[in-house]
């Protein structure tokens, strides 16, 4: 629909995933277009409408989590809107795992054999604090029988940071340093999609995909806070199709 994103992985056909854009929908102002969050200050009716339209285009009902930038991972079936959550798994048809963001990056999950499916909300925060691994756990199962779709997120020549940020990274794994190069005195470029890949592989997941879509520098399809300050949130939404 529009030009929301499909991921580019070798899932099986009962795994089912979008990214929407900001293209259509009823939102004006910083908000324009297809703003789907609550709690960015957009007019509640036009916000209404988007996700009644994103509603009518799936089978099954979205999941809207409280996210909170940690590494809880709730199992949609034993969940509830308004939860708070940074990433959601399910194993049954009848829930989309669904969050939303607008540089932070969001990180597909589905098994190989298509029985469970999950999507984290990743920004450094909930990176270095290990939503990805508690979303791989929750799973189950060996880390080598999964897949993983980065999707679109702030790219690393936009998303400057300081030495706090790079020093939470590196006090863990020593080789996150590849994933920052200087930008000046205690300032750093990071490479989230970098960082993301590597605690993946890290927590034994290597068939990763997707990465590379930066939000700040695509205006007309992409919502980012880094670019705008006042602005809405993409969904990032996989459910299983019976």
């Amino acid at each position: 629909m529009d030009d929301w994103l499909m991921p580019d992985w070798p899932a099986p056909p009962t795994v089912r995933a979008w990214v929407t854009t900001r293209t259509g929908g009823h939102s004006t102002g910083g908000h324009g277009g297809f703003n789907l969050a609550t709690h960015v200050g957009d007019d509640p009716v036009a916000v209404a409408a988007n996700r009644q339209r994103l509603r009518n285009r799936l089978a099954v009902a979205p999941l809207w989590l409280s996210q909170v930038h940690g590494t809880r991972c709730v199992v949609a079936e034993e969940a509830w809107a308004g939860m708070e959550a940074d990433a959601c798994i399910t194993r049954s048809t009848s829930h989309a795992c669904t969050v939303m963001t607008a540089d932070c990056l969001s990180v597909f999950f589905c098994n190989r054999s298509g029985t469970a499916v999950g999507v984290a909300h990743a920004g450094w925060r909930g990176l270095a604090a290990g939503v990805l691994e508690a979303t791989i756990e929750s799973l189950g199962g060996p880390a080598d029988e999964l897949l993983a779709w980065l999707g679109p997120a702030i790219g690393p020549s936009a998303f400057e940071v300081g030495d706090e940020v790079r020093h939470v990274f590196l006090a863990e794994d020593a080789g996150a340093a590849d994933g920052f190069v200087a930008a000046g005195p205690g300032k750093w470029w990071c490479d989230i999609y970098f960082l993301a890949r590597r605690r993946l592989q890290r927590a034994g997941l290597a068939a990763v995909y997707g990465g590379g879509l930066c939000t700040v520098s695509d205006p007309d399809r992409f919502y980012s806070y880094r670019r705008d300050g006042v602005t809405g949130r993409m969904a990032s939404l996989i459910w299983l199709q019976a």
